[in-house]
């Protein structure tokens, strides 16, 4: 609640439901730096390719039991028949193609980390290891993919991962937090702002 007892301001796309608003108000563009959040986030994105984030957050929790929390040394095991359970699990979206993906990125991964690579150092890397804090004042105003996530699209194919194209990378860039895309009229863009300020050590 605004300090009057009104309902803040916040990005338009957010207030479809309150799940929704849920999300935004605590999770998108909170910056993460841990490697097996960052690869739950990339795994969600993959399958919000060409369908709405409110289905995606809608089946959140499905997704979790079925994948095992997102736990890539469990999900790079998974054999074909686990593959074909996955296709009938109600609880997901059911593309062969995604899960598919889901499984491969969970190999690409665990190979980034044999190489002694940090996933969460790669992916900050294309913004300078800081949010980039952007000042978009419509949506209209935000693109659906920047070089940045051209950078990071190209990256991750290099490695072996898929479903991770520029609009994909984008799209994951703004809900870890790696850019604050929140409209300056919202009142979480100030919020992450300012916790930003405060987390930097000082000179």
């Amino acid at each position: 609640m605004g300090d009057d007892g009104s309902e803040p301001r916040r990005c338009g796309w957010s207030t479809g439901s309150p799940l929704m608003i849920q999300y935004h108000d605590t999770e998108w563009g909170v910056p993460v730096r841990d490697d097996r959040l960052l690869f739950a986030h990339l795994v969600l994105d993959g399958f919000q390719a060409g369908l709405s984030w409110a289905i995606i957050l809608n089946k959140r929790e499905g997704f979790l039991r079925a994948f095992d929390g997102f736990d890539p040394e469990r999900m790079a095991r998974y054999d074909r028949r686990r593959v074909a359970g996955l296709l009938k699990d109600p609880g997901i979206v059911r593309n062969r193609a995604k899960v598919g993906a889901a499984v491969g990125n969970a190999r690409a991964f665990l190979s980034l980390a044999d190489q002694g690579q940090s996933f969460t150092e790669l992916l900050w890397s294309f913004v300078g290891g800081e949010p980039r804090v952007n000042r978009r004042r419509t949506l209209r105003q935000i693109p659906a993919r920047t070089a940045q996530s051209d950078a990071m699209s190209q990256a991750l194919k290099e490695r072996g991962f898929k479903f991770v194209g520029s609009t994909i990378c984008y799209a994951f860039m703004q809900a870890a937090g790696l850019v604050n895309d929140h409209l300056v009229s919202c009142f979480r863009y100030g919020e992450l702002r300012r916790a930003d300020h405060r987390s930097r050590p000082s000179a």
